[in-house]
């Protein structure tokens, strides 16, 4: 009989980092620690504990209604917030895996990058930053910190989930040309993060770029023909035509194309990036925080690629007309929202007013609408406004 299978315990996985990993990648064994000190796990490291952690989280679960692009009622089929997340997840997932970097950081982080998005996607953080615009604005990766380091009421003891120090970092100091934190002086804004939380800034752009040709294809906002703009993609497209003969090849077109894109960008990235490890003489964690630049990103050609492939989405896409209005209409419901409980803070929930004099209304009233669904947001305008709810 063969022997009966070992059982791998918490130290075991830790063995197993420090003898995979490359002597760049983040030890789970090595973390700077929580707020509140934990005894250790018996079956899951630090970082495997934060991934879990933030999947059970109030504000993750959320994510499945709050927009990514398109509102909910514009169908079940495109991305929601939180199907992004998973895409995101699983790109950093291979993207650590095949560097040698811990893929468990990377996931976590990447679970927990938008958990402080607003509803109605950037629409619903334009209308928060108006409104603040004279009190520090409205950054929706500072407000995941804050959800994740006090919002979060999971344990009797303690504010928020108690993540690691290098996940929450990764949530802070995530970059991205719609991402500009403050990064608090204790997340050392002068280093550079972790390569595991480069990782999933690359991640979330491969995730997005491919995912909303995919829905806008979809919901016919543009033609497969348009995309002959975008040399590079268009070319993908007629070589995975090529070769399907069948009446329904359109359908399966698209599939094959969008996967190839993102098999083209994670390529780029492992390259470039195992490049830049070894022309800048990254050897260790210290390295990588003391490097003035990314290490983890596309080539130059792949850069400008992207580039082409974005003018090409916002001239199509973000600006066509059914999206601008939607997004109009989604600005209008925050903004009036934040009027109405900043003139009458007696209509929010008594939890949230219990916590004003501590934290102040517009801090509250930012917390209270920012971790709102789409669908809730929507429903607490109409008892709000609408003179014929009958619900309280």
């Amino acid at each position: 009989m063969d022997p009966k299978p070992s059982i791998l315990r918490s130290a075991d996985l830790v063995q197993q980092e420090k003898d995979t990993l490359a002597p760049y990648a983040m030890q789970s064994a090595d973390t700077r620690g929580r707020e509140y000190p934990l005894s250790p796990d018996p079956w899951r490291t630090e970082f495997q504990r934060d991934r879990d952690r933030i999947i059970h989280s109030a504000a993750f679960r959320k994510l499945e209604y709050k927009t990514q692009v398109y509102m909910s009622y514009f169908g079940d089929y495109y991305r929601t917030r939180i199907t992004h997340t998973m895409e995101v997840a699983q790109i950093a997932r291979t993207l650590a895996r095949n560097l040698r970097l811990n893929s468990d950081l990377a996931e976590a982080i990447a679970l927990a990058h938008d958990v402080g998005h607003t509803p109605f996607g950037h629409s619903g953080e334009t209308a928060l930053q108006r409104v603040l615009a004279e009190d520090g604005g409205f950054e929706h990766n500072e407000q995941g910190l804050r959800v994740v380091e006090i919002l979060e009421e999971r344990y009797p003891h303690i504010s928020g989930l108690n993540l690691t120090y290098e996940v929450r970092e990764g949530i802070i100091k995530h970059a991205s040309e719609y991402d500009s934190p403050t990064v608090p002086q204790r997340f050392d804004p002068k280093l550079s993060p972790t390569l595991e939380s480069q990782v999933c800034d690359v991640a979330d752009e491969i995730a997005y770029n491919s995912h909303d040709i995919d829905d806008a294809l979809k919901m016919n906002l543009i033609h497969e023909s348009q995309l002959a703009e975008v040399e590079w993609v268009w070319e993908i497209f007629q070589q995975s035509r090529a070769p399907m003969m069948t009446d329904d090849a359109d359908k399966f077109v698209k599939f094959r194309s969008i996967g190839r894109i993102i098999e083209i960008m994670v390529a780029d990235v492992l390259e470039t990036s195992a490049m830049n490890i070894e022309t800048h003489g990254i050897s260790s964690v210290a390295k990588v925080r003391e490097s003035p630049f990314r290490i983890v990103g596309f080539s130059k050609e792949m850069q400008e690629q992207n580039r082409q492939l974005k003018n090409f989405l916002m001239k199509y896409v973000y600006r066509h007309p059914n999206v601008v209005r939607m997004n109009s209409k989604a600005e209008y419901f925050v903004q009036r929202l934040f009027d109405l409980y900043l003139r009458i803070p007696e209509q929010l929930p008594l939890k949230y007013q219990n916590r004003v004099e501590k934290e102040g209304l517009k801090r509250v009233v930012t917390d209270y609408i920012s971790g709102m669904t789409d669908r809730y947001l929507q429903e607490d305008y109409i008892r709000a406004f609408e003179p014929t709810s009958i619900n309280y």
